[in-house]
């Protein structure tokens, strides 16, 4: 009989989508987690970890095929539990099997068939998301071209038997030429068989098979669903299984699509941290402010500082678990950074008389007493001005390089006469 444990600690059928799973995980871990439920710890670690092995498509099948026995035994890849876990979740159901780490690849006897067959390449794509993709998750299609083994030949290009190999190449796949350079000198060239295309065999005009003309493949069209969790970051790639071109005696690679995050106007992300700059007048900062800001999960956040509590120029705030989301941990979450900008009025904003007035409300300025004597001498302040800076600096410079002599007329120097 069939292991159906974890998809029943899910809630969900043998045949679910991905995407059930999923949306029934989220719904179960937000039900049962610790900081809600603080006796539902055990619970939580069941919930996890079948969706740890169902939402892993290696995993899931090697689990489908021989249960949590075959998952507790396999030896390839992908990540592994302790045997202890085993044990804590489903009540010592494999008994005195050890503790030790252990992966998920399948049984020993599985890998051998596939070890036997090349490999293809996987296929990237990228895949354009903006932050709010990467904050709330999403679903999103990708019509992808691939090549399929030909159905109606099954991928021998035509009738039985009637491949042989190419008389040009040997079945090498590639051509080797001579060309004579000079005397006792060749080059030797090689070059992909125009006769088997590097196939290595060939096949008559009229024994191709006439869907895919004896290319052994035809082309076809495929929809893939992917699936953008909370929490993804840019550069992250989701593989699919499998999902790349196929051809006849070897195994097709992965299709992998790779996010690319759009910039984002209002926010940037550092991690778990959402990172915003925010300007306020003077009066903000030294009377108390309020404003809204709009969260990438549409809820109008308001910010308030007190009056009296200032707010210096380059000051830095936080907001508490409202930054981005915890990959495959979603309701945690980090913080929201603000950095404050403080924007001063513009010269001459206020009369003399009011300036006088706002002196009065601030704190005293320091005290100032005139020195007296014949060396004291008042300057004015001036706005700075780099450029004109620099072009002072470069007249200087000049003024020094021809300070040193006078060339006269037809080239000759005069120097000046020392006593």
């Amino acid at each position: 009989m069939a292991d159906t444990k974890l998809y029943d600690i899910l809630g969900v059928s043998k045949n679910a989508s991905e995407g059930e799973i999923k949306k029934s995980y989220y719904k179960l871990a937000k039900e049962f987690h610790p900081d809600k439920n603080p006796e539902s710890g055990e619970r939580f670690k069941e919930i996890s970890f079948a969706y740890e092995v169902l939402s892993n498509p290696e995993k899931r099948e090697t689990y489908d095929r021989f249960g949590l026995q075959g998952l507790k035994e396999g030896g390839g890849g992908g990540g592994g539990f302790g045997g202890d876990m085993f044990g804590d979740l489903f009540g010592g159901l494999f008994g005195g099997m050890g503790g030790g780490p252990f992966g998920f690849g399948g049984m020993s006897g599985m890998g051998g068939a596939r070890r036997g067959r090349r490999r293809g390449e996987d296929t990237f794509h990228p895949l354009r998301v903006s932050l709010e993709d990467l904050y709330n998750g999403k679903t999103s299609k990708l019509q992808l071209s691939k090549t399929v083994i030909c159905t109606k030949c099954s991928g021998a290009g035509g009738k039985a038997g009637a491949m042989q190999r190419c008389k040009v190449c040997n079945g090498r796949g590639v051509k080797i030429t001579m060309r004579q350079l000079g005397p006792g000198m060749v080059q030797q060239m090689q070059s992909v068989c125009p006769e088997c295309h590097g196939e290595g065999e060939s096949i008559s005009e009229k024994d191709k098979c006439k869907q895919c003309k004896g290319k052994k493949v035809t082309n076809e069209n495929k929809i893939l669903e992917v699936h953008v969790d909370k929490g993804m970051k840019d550069g992250q790639k989701i593989p699919f299984r499998g999902e790349g071109d196929q051809l006849p005696d070897q195994e097709p690679g992965d299709v992998v699509i790779v996010l690319q995050q759009k910039d984002h106007e209002v926010f940037t992300r550092d991690g778990d941290r959402l990172i915003m700059t925010h300007k306020i007048s003077l009066v903000e900062a030294l009377c108390g402010f309020h404003f809204t800001v709009q969260h990438l999960d549409e809820r109008e956040l308001v910010l308030k500082n007190p009056p009296g509590v200032i707010v210096e120029p380059g000051a830095v705030k936080i907001v508490k678990g409202e930054g981005f989301p915890h990959y495959r941990n979603p309701f945690e979450k980090g913080d929201m950074v603000i950095k404050f900008e403080v924007e001063f009025p513009e010269k001459n904003f206020a009369s003399e008389s009011q300036l006088k007035k706002l002196e009065k409300l601030l704190p005293a300025r320091p005290a100032f007493s005139m020195p007296e004597g014949e060396h004291v001498e008042e300057v004015n302040l001036m706005d700075f001005d780099s450029t004109r800076s620099n072009e002072a600096g470069r007249r200087g410079e000049a003024y020094h390089e021809d300070d040193s002599d006078d060339e006269m007329p037809g080239g000759q120097r005069v120097q000046c006469a020392h006593q």
